[in-house]
């Protein structure tokens, strides 16, 4: 084989290189907001078995069969959205994640594509520092995921990719909270459903994410590149 037909044939296959600014990877860029938008209105019922606090207190009860199995399966109505950010950054990139994300929260300042509506307004919202939050957390992910995707690298991109967005979130939350007045209970309980256990579901989908984007990637390179 000719040194020229294996570098055209090379140049087909994605061997970690950095995308071009193409018609191909601006369409992908986006169909990717348009694939932010879906995850904000998608909730996915999970369900798994867990161990609550009374499970001693619970079984030494007369319960029924029923009763034992429903009270140790967790039902959590999960919004895939950061783990869908995460794939985005494996797919496209830091430079493109990051456009994607900044073309997301400019379009939910004038159109309704935030959870809770859109507008200039939005940015009172609690929740809109972890939207915000994003755009560091790609920096950070798309930084690293420039070298292997092995699982303890992305493990570790997904845990400091996940809190970045929660710590930030939570600091802006409570920096709203203190403009509004609001009382701690309702502090609490915000970031309690915010960033609750939510975070642990979102560590999980975001290795997965991560995982799946960097796949995808490899089939579309010759769109991107």
């Amino acid at each position: 084989m000719s040194k020229r037909i294996e570098k055209q044939i090379n140049s087909f296959k994605y061997n970690g290189e950095s995308i071009k600014f193409t018609l191909g990877t601006l369409i992908l860029t986006g169909l990717c907001v348009l694939l932010i938008i879906v995850a904000t209105f998608t909730q996915i019922t999970i369900k798994h078995p867990y161990f609550p606090m009374d499970t001693f207190t619970f079984l030494s009860q007369d319960v029924s069969e029923y009763e034992i199995l429903h009270h140790f399966i967790k039902k959590y109505k999960y919004i895939p959205q950061i783990p869908v950010v995460f794939f985005i950054v494996a797919l496209l990139g830091r430079n493109f994640g990051i456009l994607s994300v900044l073309l997301y929260i400019a379009l939910g300042l004038f159109f309704p594509v935030f959870a809770l509506g859109g507008g200039l307004s939005y940015m009172f919202e609690y929740g809109f520092g972890y939207i915000l939050a994003f755009v560091p957390a790609i920096f950070f992910a798309g930084t690293l995921l420039k070298g292997r995707t092995d699982f303890l690298r992305v493990f570790l991109i997904s845990i400091i990719g996940v809190l970045i967005i929660h710590v930030l979130g939570i600091l802006y939350m409570l920096f709203i909270a203190s403009l509004r007045n609001a009382s701690m209970d309702l502090v609490v309980s915000w970031i309690s459903s915010q960033s609750g256990v939510q975070i642990l579901y979102d560590i999980f989908f975001s290795i997965a994410g991560i995982f799946i984007g960097r796949q995808v990637r490899k089939l579309v390179w010759v769109v991107m590149c």
